[in-house]
């Protein structure tokens, strides 16, 4: 039987946004690792910025950097252009400039010229 560790992971990775819900209410630690050593902020589907809101009002930390690349929620949701989940990302506490990966990488490097400019449209970076 999954812990409730990995069942919040899993629920966060695809994007069940009640079962996620229902996690967290019961106490489950939004920042507690799965059997693979991640979190669930971290392995969510990035698509869905619903669970990265409901993982940070439960005080989930955007910040840890995954064990194996150093990336953070920030670098994926910003590589893969998905600027709400990112926007939530950095009302919880992520930034743009920092931490870099292990590959030197701080999230606003791995932004597209597309991603860049809906981030200044959205007036989060300057002109």
């Amino acid at each position: 039987m999954a812990s409730r560790e990995d069942l919040l992971a899993t629920a966060a990775a695809t994007g069940n946004v009640q079962q996620v819900s229902e996690l967290l209410n019961e106490g489950v630690d939004p920042n507690a690792t799965n059997s693979l050593g991640r979190t669930p902020i971290q392995v969510m589907k990035m698509g869905c910025p619903k669970i990265a809101r409901l993982l940070i009002e439960h005080r989930a930390d955007p910040l840890i950097p995954d064990p194996s690349t150093g990336t953070c929620p920030a670098h994926d949701a910003i590589r893969e252009g998905f600027v709400d989940t990112l926007l939530e990302l950095l009302k919880g506490g992520a930034s743009l400039y920092n931490p870099e990966d292990n590959f030197g990488q701080r999230p606003i490097d791995l932004a597209s010229a597309s991603v860049r400019a809906q981030l200044i449209q959205l007036g989060i970076l300057p002109h």
